[in-house]
């Protein structure tokens, strides 16, 4: 940053900001190309405004994480877990603490959860869902 003026330094971030953001986003689409199980399951459930006409989108993009489903006009966010959570406990308390600063609530799920019972799963969505969305 050496020598460099402030319009520079700002313009390097910039670019640097848009490399980060098609990285993810690649990675989000490659995310929606191979669905685990459960996330095809539960996809089949939310897509098309089926859930009460709410809106879900998969592998969005929220800073610099991807989400597995947002419901964006709820401010809601749906992770499902996997066996690699069990080692990134503190990595997946630290994505909840910013989505929570972006006022999304987070509701996590196993993935044994959504395929031996969905019906139980969408429920606690709803139950979500009909509460009024955090304020900004």
């Amino acid at each position: 940053m050496r020598g460099q003026s402030e319009a520079q330094v700002v313009i390097r971030k910039r670019e640097q900001f848009r490399a980060d953001r098609a990285h993810l986003t690649t990675f989000a689409r490659e995310y929606r190309r191979q669905p685990t199980e459960a996330e095809r399951l539960l996809w089949s459930r939310l897509r098309n405004r089926q859930l009460e006409g709410f809106k879900f989108k998969r592998e969005y993009t929220i800073g610099d994480y991807i989400a597995d489903f947002v419901c964006v006009e709820a401010m809601l966010v749906i992770e499902l877990d996997g066996g690699i959570h069990a080692t990134q406990v503190e990595y997946d308390k630290m994505r909840d603490r910013f989505l929570e600063t972006q006022h999304y609530r987070v509701l996590r799920f196993e993935n044994v959860e959504v395929t031996a019972r969905l019906a139980i799963v969408l429920e606690r969505i709803l139950q979500i869902l009909r509460e009024p969305a955090p304020l900004p």
